[in-house]
């Protein structure tokens, strides 16, 4: 016989995850969902004292697979290591709130359906497979000077053309794929391609959107650059990822076409501080600090635009610890409140999924039970070492 599980935080401030007012109140769990926002108290008690009550935060640009800042070994290093160390890094998501994250370029339904069976505990977990990229773009691995074959890894696929485009984007759909990444400029750890020119043609980043929209899905594009970002919406890509160099007119684009932006400021701010000691080369740090400062206002170009803005770490390596650090910079940047609807309710629109994001009725039981008020205290949103409890599927995981 079954039971059903009740759970009742009794006694926040709740940030229903759209709106700055905090209602204050009880929130009941019942089988994974949230059935009041109110009075009601029945089940297991969880008692919150006047804490604040946040919906369970989604990180939209996540690497579970990325164990490293070096192109080839993260892509050509033994898959089950880097199975077990993203295990371990999607857990230590888990345990900073995160509860939802989607993986752009990497993951596989290999790990997906180890987290379904239970055997990890894990976010919700939404991934692209390897990301698509030119040859001699931000996902193909070699130096200039390194005459050896790559065709793909665990995190990328160097495939050029549109038939082979075509062909491995039912390939990821086939398998599982949530969305389709992939590179359409340069990028800072890759070491051939400069960061601002566009990569993939218009035919080619084409039939990638035509395949995905068919399947329901959408793409995400790697761009820092306008040309790159604008090149990426007009042929219908849905979601940008970093869009650092953002300009006014390419934001009036953006918004035009219905497009995201997925700031991912964390992973600047870290490759700046701990270059040295994550051994990233002299290349990537000269194109980090192109992109270094660039990102907070490209936040503030797309909110006035009124383009809907994401949250996205992007952390590679031993970074991984500076997730909450993003939820710190992008607070410095357009403050607590945008900060949080990014990191809930707007990164649900973008993964497609109306039951995450939020606390309603009928909303999935998943939140985080903070330290005080963010909104009288931001650090209670990106300071480890104070305590949260973080609830998933309206089951307590993890507590002080």
């Amino acid at each position: 016989m079954s039971h059903t599980r009740v759970l009742t935080v009794t006694e926040a401030l709740v940030f229903d995850g759209e709106n700055p007012e905090l209602i204050r109140g009880n929130v009941t769990f019942k089988d994974g969902l949230v059935t009041a926002l109110g009075a009601q108290e029945e089940g297991e008690l969880l008692p919150a004292k006047g804490r604040v009550l946040v919906p369970g935060l989604i990180d939209a640009h996540f690497h579970a697979y990325a164990i490293s800042l070096d192109g080839f070994r993260n892509e050509r290093g033994p898959l089950s290591f880097a199975a077990l160390a993203g295990a371990k890094r999607l857990g230590e998501a888990l345990s900073r709130g995160f509860t939802t994250v989607r993986d752009v370029a990497g993951g596989d339904i290999g790990l997906s359906s180890a987290i379904k069976a239970g055997l990890l505990d894990s976010p919700r977990y939404f991934y692209t497979g390897p990301a698509l990229s030119q040859t001699g773009g931000h996902g193909d691995p070699r130096e200039a000077d390194v005459d050896v074959c790559f065709g793909h890894g665990h995190m990328c696929e160097v495939v050029d053309g549109v038939e082979p485009l075509r062909v491995a984007v039912r390939e990821r759909l086939r398998t599982g794929a949530h969305a389709i990444k992939i590179m359409a400029s340069g990028g800072v750890v890759s070491l051939t391609d400069p960061l601002a020119i566009p990569q993939y043609s218009d035919e080619e980043i084409a039939v990638v959107v035509a395949e995905a929209t068919r399947r329901g899905s959408y793409v995400a594009a790697h761009a820092y650059s306008p040309a790159a970002i604008a090149h990426s919406v007009r042929n219908g890509v849905r979601s940008i990822e970093h869009g650092n160099l953002l300009d006014v007119p390419t934001a009036a684009l953006m918004a035009e076409h219905g497009a995201f932006l997925v700031p991912t400021l964390a992973a600047y701010a870290a490759m700046d501080r701990r270059g040295d000691e994550v051994g990233l080369s002299e290349v990537s740090k000269a194109k980090n600090l192109e992109v270094l400062t660039a990102g907070g206002e490209a936040i503030k170009l797309a909110l006035a635009a009124g383009i809907p803005v994401g949250f996205g770490s992007d952390l590679m390596g031993d970074l991984a610890d500076e997730q909450l650090n993003g939820l710190a910079l992008q607070i410095e940047a357009v403050g607590v409140f945008e900060t949080l609807r990014s990191a809930t309710s707007v990164n649900a629109a973008l993964l497609q999924e109306p039951t995450l994001g939020r606390l309603a009725p009928n909303m999935a039981g998943d939140a985080v039970l903070l330290d005080g008020n963010p909104f009288e205290d931001a650090s209670v949103l990106f300071d480890e070492s104070r305590p949260r409890t973080v609830i998933q599927g309206g089951r307590v995981l993890l507590a002080p």
